[in-house]
């Protein structure tokens, strides 16, 4: 046997191959040196590499305090709440470098709110080596500061809109634009505008772009029939390139018909729209004129595009509505929704001791009226109307004779107390007045008018239904006087009716937080 020849050692068995351990060149622990980065263990690596050190600690973010906006730049502002993912998200792209790591986790600190700070808890990952990955926490404090955004600036100058919308109806009262300016704030339809001012016959509003005016206009036509006209001015022009600048005007005119207004249709159009009696009562003004003939129930609809093919104006409004007393009631089998036909005699309120003068009449209100009540209506016996429709009625076969002498209206509560403080209330819109000022005389007809438009809120659900009303949680301080002609009050009768605390939503604008 030849003792040169080299022999092949076999592995023992059930033992693995290892890889080399060498020692920590920092803190001499025991390391693995095949999977080590620099000779070095974790600990050492945490303790001597920073994969945070190119991202900043502190940085600055803008806040509009008008418009609860931020600046996410150059020149972009978002909404974001606070603490919201919306918020975080501009948090962290405001942060140089932070691309060049993985985030793992991001997640806000609290800070005392009146403190203008914001800080934000980042978990990062980075690879320090071939097959070594850390992870790394910090913190970073964002320093908030204040800026006005080009919108909120816009605001307070004057000259800078690019679109305005002109809302007039030609009616010697504001009924329709008190119902207008709640069905608005309930829809949140005028957050676009930069300004409101109330002129004379109507209100102007003012947007920053055009597209924001042609969705107001929207707006408009899906709760009322209007006509709108556009027009537009040049205000300036590139000869180089060829750009213009223009602000655009929008008239808006809504149509002159009111609710409980008495109107006298064109014989022609009355045809048309299902050979209704021409002389007819407007129940409701909604995205079409609703019309009603109270002495058969028969109901008709005027939309927008119809009425301004031929306009016209009432014959008559509530400034001429007339007290009625009711004498007797006697109901029919004719019922249409909450209307119920009958045949009613009826006394006016000032002929009471003065003569004995009744009249008969036919009314959708039985349902309401029982005798003794009081109604309004409108005096057609020995009125003299300047109306061609009306003559054109008087002359015809067919309705000459169906002229009734009264043509009640609403059930009158004569017994309610003026300026009655209500459980209830309804927002008001912020308007410009200008130069426009009212005066003493006008006031009073402005508070009358509103005064009258919360009563038919009360008298009326289905207009209940389309507002927002909230709950008047404001007490007033009445001194020992005060509160003694209250208990006088009191004890007089108010017939009115009331709304129901459940119909009622709860104000937030009046909630706040009150040390005890």
């Amino acid at each position: 046997m030849d003792l040169d020849t080299p022999m092949g050692m076999a592995p023992m068995m059930g033992t693995a191959r290892t890889g080399a351990t060498i020692l920590c060149c920092n803190c001499g622990s025991p390391i693995d040196g095949t999977s080590s980065a620099g000779a070095m263990c974790y600990d050492c690596i945490k303790l001597t590499v920073d994969i945070s050190k190119t991202i900043p600690r502190e940085a600055h973010i803008q806040f509009c305090r008008d418009c609860d906006r931020w600046l996410m730049p150059p020149n972009t502002w978002v909404n974001a709440a606070p603490e919201s993912k919306e918020l975080l998200a501009l948090c962290l792209k405001r942060l140089r470098n932070i691309t060049k790591v993985r985030i793992v986790n991001a997640e806000f600190i609290w800070t005392e709110p009146h403190s203008r700070r914001i800080k934000v808890k980042i978990t990062i990952q980075d690879s320090v080596a071939d097959g070594v990955l850390m992870q790394q926490s910090f913190e970073v404090v964002y320093v908030v500061g204040t800026q006005q955004c080009k919108d909120c600036a816009k605001s307070y100058t004057a000259n800078v809109w690019r679109a305005s919308v002109q809302v007039r109806q030609k009616v010697p009262h504001k009924r329709t634009f008190l119902l207008l300016e709640q069905l608005i704030l309930k829809h949140q339809a005028h957050r676009d505008t930069i300004n409101i001012k109330e002129e004379k016959g109507g209100i102007d509003f003012y947007f920053a772009h055009r597209n924001q005016a042609e969705a107001f206009l929207s707006f408009l036509k899906s709760v009322i029939p209007v006509f709108v006209k556009e027009s537009r001015q040049l205000i300036s022009q590139d000869n180089h390139t060829g750009d213009k600048s223009y602000k655009f005007n929008y008239s808006v005119e809504i149509v002159p018909i009111c609710r409980d207004d008495l109107v006298a249709l064109p014989l022609k159009l009355a045809r048309s729209i299902g050979n209704i009696t021409p002389l007819v009562l407007c129940h409701r003004i909604g995205t079409s004129v609703n019309l009603l003939d109270p002495n058969t129930l028969q109901t008709a609809e005027i939309s927008s595009d119809v009425f301004w093919r031929a306009p016209f104006q009432p014959l008559a409004g509530t400034p001429d509505l007339v007290e009625f007393i009711v004498m007797d009631v006697e109901p029919t089998n004719v019922r249409k929704g909450k209307w119920v036909l009958s045949e009613v005699q009826v006394a006016r309120a000032a002929d009471l001791g003065v003569n004995d003068q009744t009249y008969f009449t036919r009314t959708h209100l039985g349902n309401l009226l029982h005798a003794g009540d009081s109604v309004l209506g409108y005096m057609l016996s020995g009125a003299n109307f300047n109306s061609s429709s009306l003559d054109a009625i008087e002359a015809s076969r067919a309705y000459g004779s169906t002229i009734p002498d009264v043509i009640l209206v609403k059930k009158y509560y004569p017994n309610r107390r003026k300026n009655r403080k209500r459980n209830w209330k309804l927002k008001r819109m912020a308007k410009d007045e200008g130069e426009l000022l009212p005066k003493a005389a006008d006031q009073e007809k402005m508070e009358a008018e509103y005064e009258m438009f919360l009563r038919d809120v009360e008298e009326d659900e289905e207009l209940r239904a389309a507002l927002a009303l909230y709950k008047n949680t404001k007490k007033r301080q009445q001194d020992a006087d005060a509160m003694s002609i209250a208990e006088t009050e009191m004890t007089g009768m108010d017939d009115g009716p009331k709304i129901n605390m459940d119909e009622l939503l709860d104000d937030f604008d009046e909630l706040g937080i009150h040390d005890e």
